[in-house]
């Protein structure tokens, strides 16, 4: 984009430093709220490693939590339609039950409700 022509009004000017730009893994999110918050945290579980640790924590409002499930719907709709369906093995919401059993991983320590 040309400099000297003004950016459209919907438009975001962003910096992504390097730091971040090399992303983190994450193969699990823990999901917890309150009436004002969100707080995701996401965590990396692999064999041999008898806690799962937690590589970052985002907290956002209600109102951005939900435009992110809808932004995560429409790119997920489609990732689907270009490469098809995503298969869970079986398991999720879509085969009607949890996308995974928290007990499965015993205590994760930190407090509060987690779901």
């Amino acid at each position: 984009m040309d400099n000297n022509q003004p950016k459209p009004q919907n438009q975001i000017s962003l910096e992504l430093k390097p730091e971040v730009a090399k992303g983190s893994y994450s193969n699990l999110a823990i999901i917890s709220h309150s009436r004002s918050e969100f707080i995701i945290d996401f965590a990396t579980t692999l064999p041999g490693i008898a806690k799962p640790e937690i590589g970052n924590r985002i907290i956002m409002t209600p109102e951005h939590a939900k435009r992110l499930m809808n932004a995560l719907f429409d790119n997920i709709s489609k990732y689907e339609a270009q490469f098809g369906v995503i298969d869970l093995g079986g398991k999720g919401p879509q085969a009607g039950g949890n996308t995974f059993n928290l007990a499965d991983f015993g205590p994760l320590g930190g407090g509060g409700n987690k779901s």
